[in-house]
C-alpha cells in the first residue's frame, strides 16, 4: 500500500503546552491538519532553584538555566523522529549550535517570532546569535523584518496573531451568577504595562465599570480594586461575552501594530474599542466598519460615550468583526499552513520525507 503524504508529515514543536499559549494553538493546529506532532516543552528551559534563574537571568544574559541540556533534547528528538519541520515559538531556548545540528539532518527550522528579541525586558545575545540561522522566521509585527534581515536571517516574513477556533468562541454567562460575576462596562485581558496604565486610569475617571484580567494590575493604586487577576479561557470567555465593550491595546515596548486579542475578542463576540494602528485598519477596515478607534485619551473616553449610550450599534460592530476574523482566515491552522508551506522544496527532501 502507497504511504500518503499525510502520513509523512511530522512536526516537533517548541513551545508553551499551556491552553491559552500560542505553543498549544498551533499544536492543535497540526493535530486536526494531520501531522504527527511532538511538542517540546520549553517551560523545562527554565527548570532550576530560585537562586540559579535569577543568577542566569539577570547575570548571564537572560540565559535559561538549562538551554544547552535543552537544546540537546529538541536535537534528540529530531534525530529520533526526523520530522519534515521544527517549529519553535517566541525566544525558543535552542542554541546556535543545536540549530546548526538540525540544519545536518535536513530539517527545515521555523521560528514564529512572537516576541520583540530587541526589546530590552528579554533581549538576550546567545538568541540573537541562533536567530540567524532559521531557514524561515516569520513575526507578527512589521517593526521586526528589517531589523532580522539586517541580522542576517535567510528568508523573514510577516505574519499576524490568530485565534483558535477550539478556545475562542462566544460563550456568554448563561446565569444570574455568571452575568453578576462577568459583567462590566469595558473588559482589558492583558498585562499591566506601564504605558497602558493611563487608559485604564482615563475610563476609570470617567466612571466607566473596567475590568482588568492578566499580570500586575493590583501594583498600580488606580487598578488595584479592578484587577481580576489571571483567568482560564473559559473564565475569559465569560468575561468578554459579559462586558458592553472590549479594549484592544498593542504592546508598545514589542513596537506591536496588533495584538493576539486583535482576533481572539472578535472570535469570542465582542464590540472592540481598538487602538488605531495600520495593521488594526488592515484587518478590521475603516473606521465604525466593524470596530471603533481611538488614538488619545480624550477620544477612547468619547467613543466609549458614544458605545456605552448605543446598544444596536454595538451588536452590529461585534456581529461585523466576528464575520471578519472567523470568516478571513484567521485561524492557527490558517497560520500553520502559511509557515509550513513557504519551503515546500526543502520539506519534501532530507529527513522530512522518511
Amino acid at each position: 500500500m502507497t504511504e500518503t503524504p499525510a502520513s509523512k508529515r511530522r512536526l516537533l514543536l517548541v513551545g508553551n503546552p499551556d491552553p491559552v499559549h500560542v505553543g498549544a494553538h498551533l499544536a492543535n493546529a497540526a493535530a486536526r491538519s494531520g501531522y504527527s506532532v511532538h511538542l517540546v516543552d520549553v517551560r523545562r528551559a527554565y527548570e532550576a532553584p530560585g537562586w540559579r534563574r535569577r543568577v542566569n537571568w539577570w547575570l548571564r544574559g537572560r540565559r535559561p538555566s538549562r538551554l544547552r541540556a535543552f537544546s540537546r533534547e529538541v536535537v534528540d528528538k529530531c534525530w529520533e523522529s526526523r520530522p519534515g519541520w521544527m517549529l519553535a515559538t517566541g525566544l525558543a531556548p535552542i542554541e546556535a549550535n543545536a540549530l546548526e545540528a538540525l540544519g545536518a539532518l535536513g530539517i527545515q527550522r521555523v521560528m514564529y517570532l512572537t516576541d520583540d528579541p530587541w526589546n530590552l525586558s528579554h533581549r538576550a545575545e546567545w538568541f540573537m546569535e541562533a536567530l540567524p540561522l532559521y531557514d524561515l522566521v516569520f513575526s507578527p509585527r512589521r517593526a521586526n523584518l528589517s531589523d532580522l534581515e539586517r541580522l542576517g536571517c535567510r528568508v523573514v516574513r510577516y505574519l499576524p496573531f490568530a485565534y483558535a477556533p477550539e478556545v475562542h468562541y462566544p460563550d456568554p454567562p448563561a446565569t444570574p451568577d455568571e452575568a453578576r460575576a462577568f459583567s462590566s462596562d469595558i473588559v482589558f485581558a492583558g498585562g499591566a504595562d506601564a504605558d497602558r496604565v493611563p487608559y485604564i486610569q482615563a475610563l476609570l475617571g470617567a466612571g466607566f465599570k473596567v475590568a482588568l484580567y492578566g499580570g500586575y494590575w493590583e501594583r498600580f493604586q488606580a487598578t488595584r480594586p479592578h484587577s481580576r487577576g489571571h483567568t482560564d479561557p473559559a473564565s475569559l470567555r465569560k468575561a468578554i461575552g459579559g462586558a458592553k465593550v472590549a479594549l484592544c491595546l498593542v504592546r508598545r515596548a514589542n513596537r506591536d501594530g496588533l495584538a493576539m486579542r486583535t482576533f481572539e475578542v472578535p472570535a469570542i463576540g465582542a464590540c472592540m474599542l481598538v487602538e488605531d494602528t495600520e495593521e488594526h485598519r488592515e484587518i478590521f477596515g475603516p473606521p465604525d466598519r466593524a470596530v471603533a478607534y481611538f488614538r488619545s485619551l480624550d477620544e477612547l473616553v468619547q467613543r466609549m460615550s458614544q458605545l456605552l449610550d448605543d446598544p444596536a450599534e454595538r451588536g452590529r460592530l461585534a456581529s461585523e468583526a466576528h464575520r471578519l476574523i472567523v470568516d478571513g482566515g484567521h485561524t492557527y491552522r490558517d497560520r500553520l499552513r502559511c509557515m509550513l508551506e513557504s519551503a515546500p522544496e526543502t520539506a519534501s527532501t532530507g529527513a522530512g520525507a522518511l
